[in-house]
């Protein structure tokens, strides 16, 4: 079996993309105790099911994404404790920020993300874990947070379903199967014709109905989840965003921090600066450019109602090579 699909199916990595960074740094396998360990040198290279594998380095694996990587050194280099606070993850994907926050000891997290079902089954499957999917982080508001959630949390029934013990009796129904008649049958409670047919229109227009979207639903939330918390007011605030740059989101972040509350978001120059700015493959080259780049958003915060309280470094660089930051602010009172 290929070693990046061992990794997966044997659940020491979560995705064939984790796999094949584990591969990287260091993967060997052996059949049985006593025999050599074999070094996985490539991806493709073919481990024997059954095999006993050992990572050199499981760092990559301790989290569903680097994304986990990159949030636990800015928690240390924030000294910001996250147990027990109500956490807003904005652009969560796979999870890699969520599941941080969880091991971290977070009560809550309710992730964002513009994309559809994206988020990994584990986290998808945890009951402190609630996952909005379809909303664009630019077009964030309390209320349309609100909204995502109770979708995400419940399920919908139609409002008027079919109710099979109302069917009219059809005319003749006595004659199905060799029925009989004498005399004394009363056949003035069977339904008409007519009536018949006014009952098959009404549930033809409503299959089309359904089948349209256009039937009204009620909405109920999921057992199991009817005393979640959805208030959208959040003691810390994360993110990991692509292809947008952050002073075009940070407005809307700021109504859903409680006073006081923490913003900690990943920063990434490529999305910051002008196209002209940017080198071959999205590489931002200049390093003078970093202190551009960290002016804008410390001026975008100013602006918004949060007070910077620290830039750092992000402990590894983004997947193309990219030098990212943090930016650590708070709500002003």
């Amino acid at each position: 079996m290929r070693a990046d699909v061992f990794l997966v199916e044997g659940g020491h990595a979560s995705t064939r993309s984790q796999a094949q960074r584990l591969i990287a740094a260091g993967v060997q396998w052996r059949l049985a105790a006593t025999l050599p360990w074999n070094k996985v040198a490539k991806n493709g290279d073919d481990i024997p099911v059954g095999a006993e594998l050992q990572l050199l380095d499981a760092a990559e694996a301790k989290y569903l994404s680097r994304g986990g990587l990159k949030l636990e050194g800015a928690l240390q280099a924030t000294s910001l404790d996250v147990h027990g606070l109500r956490c807003l993850d904005v652009g969560q994907s796979t999870g890699g920020f969520t599941d941080c926050l969880l091991q971290a000891g977070a009560a809550q997290v309710i992730g964002v993300d513009v994309g559809q079902g994206q988020l990994h089954e584990r986290l998808r499957a945890d009951p402190r874990v609630i996952a909005v999917e379809g909303l664009n982080a630019r077009h964030l508001t309390p209320q349309a947070l609100q909204e995502g959630c109770e979708e995400a949390l419940s399920v919908r029934t139609e409002a008027d379903p079919d109710d099979n013990d109302t069917q009219p009796e059809a005319p003749y129904a006595w004659m199905r199967n060799g029925g009989m008649v004498d005399d004394e049958y009363d056949d003035s409670a069977d339904a008409k014709e007519h009536e018949i047919e006014a009952f098959k229109a009404e549930r033809a227009t409503k299959a089309k109905d359904r089948a349209e979207g256009r039937l009204a639903t009620v909405r109920k939330r999921l057992p199991g989840r009817e005393k979640d918390d959805i208030t959208p007011a959040f003691d810390l605030v994360v993110g990991d965003l692509s292809f947008i740059s952050l002073t075009l989101v940070l407005a809307a972040l700021v109504p859903l921090l409680k006073p006081e509350g923490r913003l900690l978001m990943l920063v990434k120059p490529q999305f910051e600066l002008q196209p002209g700015q940017v080198g071959k493959g999205g590489i931002v080259r200049d390093a003078s450019l970093y202190a551009e780049v960290e002016q804008r958003i410390r001026a975008c915060c100013a602006d918004i109602g949060l007070q910077v309280i620290g830039w750092h470094d992000s402990p590894i660089a983004g997947g193309d090579g990219n030098r990212e930051f943090f930016v650590d602010a708070r709500r002003a009172v």
